[in-house]
């Protein structure tokens, strides 16, 4: 009975990864049908210099000290008409960062830009509050946002504007750019992963015609397709999505500007990934919470409504891939190792299922933006690794997101001009390494008992949960000495004789 139980779970955990295996290949063939489509969204109609509407940029700023003036800088360059263009800095910050972004706005304003400084004492809402408030007052009838770790480009307004010529049409994102791709290993398969999300996805659902979402920085809104969706809300962390949903279901059409890229700094330190995907992860599960039994029952269609199943649950794969992790030791134990045929049969197809749509989907993204292919194949066992060592934290996100809604917004730290300013804190990594473990156990255990085809599977799992583990110790390590120095300056002037109201050093922030 046991047994049984163990080949039907293992069998069933394998063949939903493979289902979202699968979707990814189908986002590659939608790319190829429906390109003509997607190459119709760069013939964006002309708009007269004196027809061009109103635009608001919103800066949503939180502790930023090391990136607020390089994003200032980079917004009052853009090339739009003076008199057209407003400047929204909605700042929550708590450090240095308010005097030096206050300065620069005015600054800016005695240059002749339309620059509002607006600071909040709390952070309500987090940035979708800071959204909201700034949306109230902005002279705008179109809003664009970026984060504080984008660069906008001169070009972005006039690259979109005109798209709004049509009143159906809501949204315009662009796609990201990375300043920092080639800086490490974990840059550049984060920086795959991302062009992954922009150049197949966003491109196939937009080309299909199907739902896809705002990606919080880089886009522009028109301000009524905002207010008619129900407006910023914050009871999930990826605010986004959520608004992205509420107005394609209201009515309202976006477009997806794939040549049109606005360049960003990816986080550097796997504990700084960490907490943007924890976030990310924890929100889209929240989202599909609040919407996807609202979206399915949607008057849309079923192509659209099938989408977005997969489109608010892909997370849901780091707790099945932990399953499988857990699954697969004594899979290999207990079950015999099969014949070459039944191999061919029954593993193969899995095999391609999984990492053979993994590479079309990644191979395909660098295709479309004039990059070799063959860089895929050298950095497809890193990504698999390093998403597989990052699945039991975001596994946690996962089942936070189930069981409670809103929380804290933790925002991404920046290197910029000040690398090591701001720092995520991260538990020590005791799952993760646990789970190298037991996967060194299985790839030991898949070579004595001949389950060959599962041997570089295994050996994957541990070298991503043992390469992820050993990132963030080593980080969190060297943060305790540098601050070691600091500590005992500090200790060093305290009174000899301690009074009774002092309290222990506690536990260092990272």
């Amino acid at each position: 009975m046991l047994h049984t139980m163990l080949v039907v779970l293992y069998f069933a955990v394998l063949l939903a990864l493979s289902a979202y295996g699968l979707h990814r290949l189908h986002l590659v063939v939608l790319c190829l049908r429906h390109r003509r489509a997607i190459e119709r969204a760069k013939q964006m109609p002309h708009v007269a210099e004196e027809d061009l509407p109103r635009v608001t940029i919103q800066l949503p700023l939180f502790n930023e000290s090391t990136v607020a003036a390089r994003l200032l800088e980079a917004t009052a360059r853009m090339d739009y008409p003076a008199d057209k263009l407003e400047i929204q800095v909605l700042d929550d910050s708590t450090d240095e960062t308010q005097a030096l972004v206050r300065a620069h706005v005015d600054r800016l304003r005695e240059r002749g830009v339309d620059a509002v400084y607006l600071h909040r004492t709390n952070r309500v809402g987090y940035k979708a509050g800071a959204l909201d408030e700034g949306l109230k007052v902005a002279k705008g009838d179109l809003v664009a946002i970026f984060d504080a770790d984008f660069i906008p480009q001169p070009s972005f307004v006039r690259s979109i504007v005109g798209h709004f010529a049509d009143p159906k049409i809501g949204m315009v994102q662009t796609r990201w750019g990375h300043l920092n791709r080639e800086h490490s290993v974990l840059t550049k398969v984060q920086a795959l992963m991302l062009d992954g999300h922009h150049l197949v996805e966003n491109r196939a659902r937009y080309g299909a015609g199907l739902l896809f979402n705002f990606s919080g920085t880089g886009g522009m809104w028109r301000k009524n397709a905002i207010h008619e969706a129900g407006g910023w809300q914050h009871d999930t962390l990826t605010e986004d999505l959520d608004l992205s949903y509420r107005a394609q279901l209201a009515g309202w059409k976006f477009v997806y500007r794939e040549d049109v890229v606005s360049p960003s700094e990816l986080p550097e330190d796997v504990s700084a990934l960490r907490a943007q995907q924890y976030r990310w992860a924890k929100g889209t599960v929240q989202t599909a919470r609040k919407l996807l039994k609202r979206v399915l029952s949607s008057n849309i269609s079923l192509a659209q409504r099938i989408e977005a199943l997969f489109h608010l649950t892909p997370h849901f794969a780091y707790p099945l891939m932990v399953t499988l992790s857990v699954l697969l030791l004594p899979a290999l134990v207990l079950l015999p190792a099969t014949d070459t045929l039944t191999m061919l049969i029954v593993d193969l197809p899995l095999c391609v299922a999984t990492t053979g749509s993994l590479a079309a989907f990644y191979m395909f993204a660098e295709a479309a933006q004039g990059r070799s292919r063959a860089n895929v194949l050298t950095r497809l066992p890193m990504l698999i690794a390093l998403g597989t060592g990052l699945a039991p934290h975001l596994s946690k996100a996962v089942f936070e997101g189930l069981r409670h809604m809103a929380g804290e917004f933790v925002r991404t730290p920046k290197h910029g001009v000040n690398k090591g300013r701001y720092r995520a804190r991260a538990d020590l990594p005791l799952l993760e390494t646990g789970l190298c473990l037991l996967s060194f156990g299985s790839t030991v255990a898949s070579i004595q008992t001949g389950h060959y085809f599962a041997t570089p599977f295994a050996a994957l799992f541990t070298i991503g949960y043992g390469y992820v583990a050993m990132l963030v110790a080593h980080e969190q390590s060297t943060r305790r000495r540098e601050a070691a120095p600091m500590l005992l300056a500090a200790s060093s002037e305290r009174p000899s004789e301690p009074t009774a109201a002092e309290q222990p050093v506690g536990k260092l922030a990272a």
